[in-house]
């Protein structure tokens, strides 16, 4: 959102009178112009160092109000003296609205601004791809916040971890004190509305009815596509997963759809047991599971990336081989005895079974009755 034409010829004149009054206080700069159309001319860096000095020296506002070089009306002047509120330094450019663009502070205790453009949108000057970190002097201007018209922004690119991180400050921020649009902030904002138990308890047995239709879709998903086009032993071990997703805390399942995580489940069960293997049956390929899902790749491998690492898979996990495989998996039966690390199929009996009762191998070798896939 933009200020008015005539609000913005407005803050030009004074921002031009104010800063030309500096610079011929403090002399930051070479250059010596004498009228504020002169200063407007200056390039934008000469302009930031007188910025820069006026920051500095903020009592000059005082000086320059009560001297008034620039023959200002007291309504003017009033506008002029609102300054001494302004908020300056580092911000991430947020988020663009409706009604403003979200600058975030770079504080340990963030604070989220909703601050108006001058004569051009914001997203013209710095682009659309957010977050930006720019420097910025934000200045209360009729009951709104603007900024000073100079706006210098880095190239620094934010990687994911970043850009969650300023999610979460945004959260914070908006929560303890909503987004600012006027300046000075109030000593004693409105008090949020706060949550009664009663509230709380009904939030969360609707998210828990939500998880519980999501997993059984994704869940009905998954079996059905395992039972189809791969086997019993898929399905299952496919299904423990997904019941695993679903016992985290958040659970992951709740963002994004079914059908993602039913391809990244399936692909994740897939890579620990080498799938892809044309060698082995059942095989198939990612891009196929993508496919019968109806989800890109890119979208299926992400999700797979997600739950590998949230389980720490591997290739040959042992807790996530098909059981029939149990018994070719050289993983499953590594134990170490005595500090020497051995392969449990060919340790003593005794060995065998006290390894089994411990969890740490999934049956005793060659015992017919023993069931590979009891206890998973």
């Amino acid at each position: 959102m933009l200020l008015s034409p005539q609000d913005a010829q407005l803050f030009f004149k004074l921002n031009k009178a104010l800063m030309l009054y500096v610079n011929q206080r403090l002399k930051p700069i070479a250059d010596n112009p004498a009228t504020p159309e002169e200063f407007a001319r200056l390039s934008p860096q000469k302009r930031i160092e007188v910025d820069q000095a006026f920051l500095q020296h903020r009592e000059l506002l005082d000086s320059f109000i009560h001297e008034n070089p620039a023959h200002l009306s007291g309504e003017e002047l009033d506008i002029v003296g609102s300054w001494r509120h302004l908020v300056a330094g580092d911000f991430y450019v947020f988020r663009y609205l409706k009604n403003y663009t979200v600058f975030l502070s770079s504080d340990e205790h963030p604070i989220a601004y909703g601050v108006l453009a001058l004569m051009d949108p914001i997203e013209l000057l710095i682009g659309p791809y957010l977050p930006v970190m720019v420097k910025a002097v934000l200045l209360p201007f009729k009951g709104q916040i603007i900024y000073d018209g100079l706006l210098s922004s880095s190239n620094v690119s934010f990687g994911p971890g970043i850009r969650r991180s300023l999610n979460e400050s945004f959260k914070q921020a908006k929560q303890q004190l909503g987004i600012i649009t006027s300046l000075p902030m109030s000593a004693n904002p409105p008090p949020r509305p706060m949550k009664t138990p009663e509230s709380q308890t009904r939030q969360k047995a609707k998210q828990k009815d939500k998880l519980a239709e999501r997993t059984t879709e994704i869940m009905t998903l998954v079996d059905q596509f395992c039972r189809e086009r791969l086997n019993e032993e898929y399905a299952k071990l496919a299904l423990h997963l997904t019941q695993k997703l679903a016992r985290k805390r958040p659970s992951p399942l709740l963002s994004g759809t079914p059908a993602s995580w039913a391809s990244g489940i399936v692909r994740s069960i897939g890579w620990v047991n080498f799938l892809g293997d044309p060698s082995q049956q059942p095989h198939m390929k990612t891009a196929e599971i993508d496919r019968a899902f109806g989800v890109s790749q890119a979208t299926g491998a992400g999700k797979s990336k997600v739950i590998r690492d949230m389980f720490k898979l591997s290739p040959f996990d042992p807790n996530w081989t098909l059981p029939s495989r149990l018994g070719d998996n050289p993983m499953a039966w590594m134990i170490t005895v005595n500090g020497i690390i051995l392969d449990a199929r060919h340790a003593p009996r005794e060995i065998q079974e006290e390894a089994y009762r411990k969890g740490i191998i999934p049956y005793i070798p060659e015992a017919d009755d023993q069931d590979p896939d009891q206890d998973r």
